[in-house]
């Protein structure tokens, strides 16, 4: 259950968009039609399973304090994660190249209806804090393998995309709005913005361990009795004689 919880979280509750609002300008700029921003999120989707698994690799068998004493045991207390930036922004900038000329080759119209975003993706801050915050969370224990990395990027990546996607279609819808004409534009896409994230603060409420609680056992305490012995008459009988002599001896023997 750890990896949905993980992909819940990083989707709704922790979305790049509506809890930290990174990578705002891509999404103020090409959320006016649902099919580019589709292509849009799906590129940064991509570029974002691509990098912040990679950049995992690269911390923590390059940069993290000691992380090099596979190279040898003498690298054991050298530190270089102050190289993080340059190295997770020349990863990033490689898979944005990538993307750019896949989108190119196979999507022309997607190509020149994103526009300078496309290659901006590079400088997109979503994209750059997927990775920080997976280092961050990686330092703290809370993702502790791979899988855990990977989880983390395509859902952050899925929530930018569902934010975008939910903008434009609104947007789209008011083009047959009357606005006020001070709020067209930007300032009306402003206020949508704020109050879906204010609606996705109800996701706050999901309790991510529901599915991790185990079941209280209930032990019942039945009182226990001991067996009941039955005694036969002649037995009481010969315990009443027993006694009876017993009670002479003692007498005979104070006279």
């Amino acid at each position: 259950m750890e990896y949905l919880n993980i992909f819940i979280k990083s989707m709704f509750i922790d979305n790049m968009i509506f809890a930290y609002f990174l990578g705002m300008c891509s999404f103020l700029a090409v959320s006016k039609k649902v099919s580019t921003a589709i292509g849009l999120g799906i590129a940064v989707t991509f570029v974002q399973v691509i990098t912040v698994p990679l950049n995992y690799l690269i911390y923590k068998y390059v940069l993290e304090a000691g992380a090099l004493s596979w190279v040898d045991p003498s690298f054991k207390d050298l530190d270089l994660s102050f190289l993080t930036f340059i190295l997770f922004i020349a990863s990033v900038a490689t898979m944005v190249q990538l993307v750019e000329m896949i989108v190119e080759k196979f999507s022309p119209s997607l190509y020149n209806s994103l526009g300078i975003f496309l290659p901006l993706i590079a400088v997109n801050c979503a994209i750059l804090g997927g990775s920080l915050f997976m280092q961050q969370r990686v330092d703290g224990g809370t993702y502790s393998n791979f899988g855990h990395v990977l989880t983390f990027g395509f859902s952050s990546g899925l929530g930018w995309t569902i934010a975008i996607v939910a903008m434009a279609a609104i947007r789209e819808k008011m083009q047959y709005s009357n606005v006020l004409p001070p709020l067209r534009g930007l300032g009306i896409t402003f206020i949508l913005t704020g109050l879906m994230a204010i609606g996705f603060m109800s996701f706050g409420g999901i309790d991510l361990n529901a599915f991790n609680k185990k079941e209280e056992v209930v032990v019942e305490n039945k009182e226990v009795t001991a067996p009941v012995e039955v005694v036969s008459e002649e037995t009481l009988e010969a315990s009443k004689i027993i006694d009876s002599t017993v009670v002479d001896t003692t007498t005979v023997t104070k006279k």
